[in-house]
């Protein structure tokens, strides 16, 4: 079974920084997607960013430009590196992992944005 678990959460203030992890039980080239998402109560989860096998990356407009999601393999360890962070940013974020037909998911580290 696979597991991700996140960590970096927590309280930051508004125009700081953010580093999320997502630690992987296995090889993270054996998916073909891991990425980032959101949800805040009430609200449908929603893609913050996203890496492919290849390498290939891909931001939510409300991200681009303050945002960067990276990986290392021997670490088997994606990092979402968020930057001047908004109130808005509040809410859980869960590392998901993608195999065709099935997707894996953290069980979410919580970010307040905050003076």
């Amino acid at each position: 079974q696979v597991q991700l678990v996140e960590s970096g959460g927590g309280l930051v203030q508004p125009g700081g920084s953010l580093r999320l992890s997502c630690v992987a039980s296995e090889n993270i080239f054996n998916f073909n997607v891991m990425g980032w998402y959101r949800q805040a109560p009430g609200k449908q989860r929603e893609p913050v960013a996203t890496i492919n096998v290849g390498g290939v990356t891909n931001y939510a407009d409300s991200v681009m430009g303050r945002s960067i999601i990276y990986r290392d393999g021997a670490e088997k360890t994606v990092w979402l590196q968020m930057s001047s962070v908004r109130p808005e940013d509040t809410t859980v974020y869960f590392c998901d992992a993608q195999i065709p037909r099935r997707n894996y998911w953290g069980q979410g580290t919580q970010v307040t944005v905050a003076s």
